[in-house]
């Protein structure tokens, strides 16, 4: 191993600590020019009897507070996790926003937090194995008017005749997605960004992002070498990630960690092939009673036809 797996959290999180390659990530992934970066506290307490909430990095650029966080393998609660993070990193705003004092009378005033001075929050979610089901580089959600989504999802709609009834109601939902009174257009600044790392490497467009997903995906190879690594060597700022995580830094706990991060996915793998591998057993056994066939079912349970013929032996159906 030349490279340590910069997907997993230790080396995720030290190669991004440094300002400079975590601005570069920003700007190459967002497109755009960052001139200056402000790292936030990565790990928090939110309530007495909480656990504390650790983001692999955080900051703020440009008048957003930015999340990324990198997450392997397939977990079922990274949709309603990362919102709360999201929704976390809004609430933590709290910590040094600036009092107002607003007028109750002419002779009482009553100090509030300004609440003008929040700012939007981007929460970044680099999967490594997971792709939601999407084959794009990565998917974006806001907050957007109910009646955009349901011009989009109007079936009725899309099969009118009459142009003129799609391009009014298409009005409407931008009358609404334009109005910006009081700031409404705030909740479309904040954004959920889910980017997939098994889409990014094999689809064949080319972005600026791309190269630092192929990077992490070669680590990911627990033979990796020298050679692999070639052609980010002549980048600046690729050299430095090769420098931060180059088997020559690594140390004996390095290792060590590394073959317990292993060990530890490996068994969580295998226990999720467990569930799945039961749930499959159970829809085998409904389909045998049904009457279905061997290809059929190994088809919808990817179960062998030895396991299938063993499910009716021990049901008694042939």
């Amino acid at each position: 191993m030349y490279l340590a797996p910069l997907n997993y959290d230790r080396y995720f999180k030290k190669v991004f600590k440094e300002t400079e390659i975590a601005k570069k990530f920003l700007e190459d992934f967002f497109d755009i020019t960052i001139e200056s970066i402000e790292l936030l506290t990565h790990k928090h307490k939110i309530t007495d009897d909480s656990v504390a909430v650790e983001f692999d990095f955080r900051c703020k650029i440009k008048g957003h507070h930015i999340i990324i966080d990198m997450q392997q393998w397939y977990k079922p609660d990274i949709v309603n996790r990362f919102y709360v993070y999201h929704t976390i990193n809004s609430a933590l705003q709290l910590e040094e926003m600036p009092n107002k004092n607003i007028f109750i009378n002419e002779d009482v005033t009553k100090e509030t937090k300004d609440y003008t001075k929040l700012q939007p929050v981007i929460t970044l979610i680099w999967l490594v194995d997971d792709t939601l089901n999407f084959t794009e580089d990565y998917v974006a959600y806001n907050m957007t008017p109910e009646i955009v989504s349901d011009f989009i999802s109007n079936e009725k709609l899309w099969l009118e005749k009459d142009i003129q009834k799609i391009i009014k109601e298409r009005e409407i939902a931008i009358n609404q997605l334009n109005n910006d009174t009081k700031n409404l257009s705030f909740l479309q600044k904040n954004r959920l960004i889910w980017a997939f790392q098994k889409n990014i490497v094999k689809n064949e467009k080319f972005t600026k992002y791309k190269a630092w997903f192929e990077l992490a995906e070669k680590t990911r190879n627990k033979l990796n070498s020298k050679s692999d690594f070639i052609q980010f060597e002549q980048d600046k700022i690729f050299a430095e990630i090769i420098r931060r995580i180059s088997k020559e830094v690594l140390t004996d706990e390095d290792v060590k960690y590394i073959e317990n991060y292993d060990n530890f996915w490996e068994g969580v793998k295998r226990y999720e092939e467990g569930i799945k591998n039961e749930n499959n057993l159970e829809v085998a056994k409904k389909l045998i009673e049904s009457g279905i066939s061997n290809k059929i079912i190994a088809f919808s349970t990817n179960l062998a036809d030895e396991e299938i013929d063993e499910l009716r032996k021990n049901l008694k159906i042939n």
